[in-house]
């Protein structure tokens, strides 16, 4: 196996890759492949050692990973993930078996996703022109919680018991990263809640944003219902620049911002330890797709976008930008959008069209 720490003293970033499941072989494939194109322009070293934990893993082996998993992961730069999920296997075993485990261990509280409307992706919105933002969820602790359990199983009377978790500390360092994001963009930031009717929790949550609001003078702020958080995104999408929420709030929102930015296979993420204590994760929103995997038609641009976040992370911001030039692009040319956006390019025509940009 590559050593990670042999990687770094000879000056390159070090990615462990894990495809996953279902169409998750097949973007990564294509991220790879414009990772390459994009670091041979411009002298970056990146390499890549690659792991099998997935679904099918878990059916041959019994875990998702092995038990050493995290502390293999540990040395590595960054993460890139394709999707988990497969037929057979629960959401919550693949979930908790990788995903959140990684999350937590590597203390990856912030999970950025950045909302746009490409030229050329139409959005099934009428009111979706010029839309720009980027949700901030809350990646680590909130509503996804250990704590509870379930009792009397099989019984007329069985119950389940679900437990949220907030912190004072959760909520302050997701609050100033939203807050210094926002310092970057249009100095406007939305926070979602439901203080109304979660009585301990979401009045909590607000508090504490109040509080930290008051160390950001030039950021504007406002606190809305996710009730009516969600219908806004909806009519006035535009409106939004930084919107932090919880880790259920901001799962559904950044999902439903995907859905009204034209399609959720173009929407990224980052699940980012902001200290650079540990590695940080990225990964396309969508998931493993077992209807259309194998069929060479998934659309790679959420993984591609999703690597371009990394290589920011890494530093490389003038090559992040040219990837995203390259994506903007290839959205804007009907002969180069795959199915989900009207168009009938394949996955590896998209992916050929983007190296090319960037060669």
């Amino acid at each position: 196996m590559i050593d990670p720490d042999a990687l770094r003293a000879s000056g390159s970033s070090s990615i462990a890759v894990i495809p996953g499941d279902g169409i998750g072989t097949e973007v990564i494939a294509s991220a790879r492949a414009v990772l390459d194109a994009v670091a041979a322009r411009h002298g970056i070293a990146l390499s890549y050692t690659e792991f099998d934990w997935s679904c099918q893993r878990f059916e041959r082996e019994g875990a998702m990973m092995p038990a050493d998993g995290i502390d293999t992961l540990r040395g590595f730069d960054a993460i890139l993930l394709g999707a988990v999920g497969w037929p057979g296997v629960p959401d919550h075993v693949s979930l908790w078996g990788l995903l959140i485990p990684i999350r937590r261990a590597f203390r990856q509280y912030v999970n950025l996703r950045p909302i746009r409307v490409f030229d050329g992706v139409e959005s099934p919105l009428r009111t979706a022109q010029d839309v720009d933002f980027v949700v901030v969820r809350e990646n680590v602790e909130g509503e996804y919680s250990e704590i509870g359990g379930r009792l009397n199983r099989g019984f007329p009377d069985e119950m389940a018991v679900q437990e949220s978790v907030f912190t004072r500390v959760g909520i302050t360092r997701i609050a100033d990263y939203a807050f210094e994001l926002a310092r970057t963009r249009r100095g406007y930031v939305t926070s979602a809640t439901k203080s109304n009717g979660i009585v301990h929790t979401l009045p909590f949550w607000d508090e504490v944003l109040a509080e930290r609001a008051s160390h950001y003078p030039d950021v504007r702020v406002e606190s809305e219902h996710i009730d009516a958080l969600a219908a806004k995104f909806v009519l006035q999408p535009q409106r939004f620049d930084v919107v932090v929420g919880s880790n259920l709030f901001g799962d559904i929102l950044s999902d439903l911002a995907a859905a009204v930015a034209g399609s959720i296979g173009i929407a990224p993420s980052a699940n980012l330890d902001p200290t650079n204590k540990y590695p940080s994760m990225f990964e396309p929103v969508h998931g493993s797709a077992p209807d259309i995997a194998g069929q060479g038609i998934a659309n790679p641009i959420g993984a591609v976008w999703s690597a371009a976040l990394l290589l920011e992370h890494l530093g490389h911001e003038v090559a992040a930008r040219e990837v995203m030039t390259a994506v903007e692009s290839t959205l804007a040319d009907p002969k180069t959008r795959t199915g989900d956006l009207g168009g009938r390019a394949s996955t590896s025509e998209v992916t050929a069209a983007l190296v090319a940009q960037l060669g």
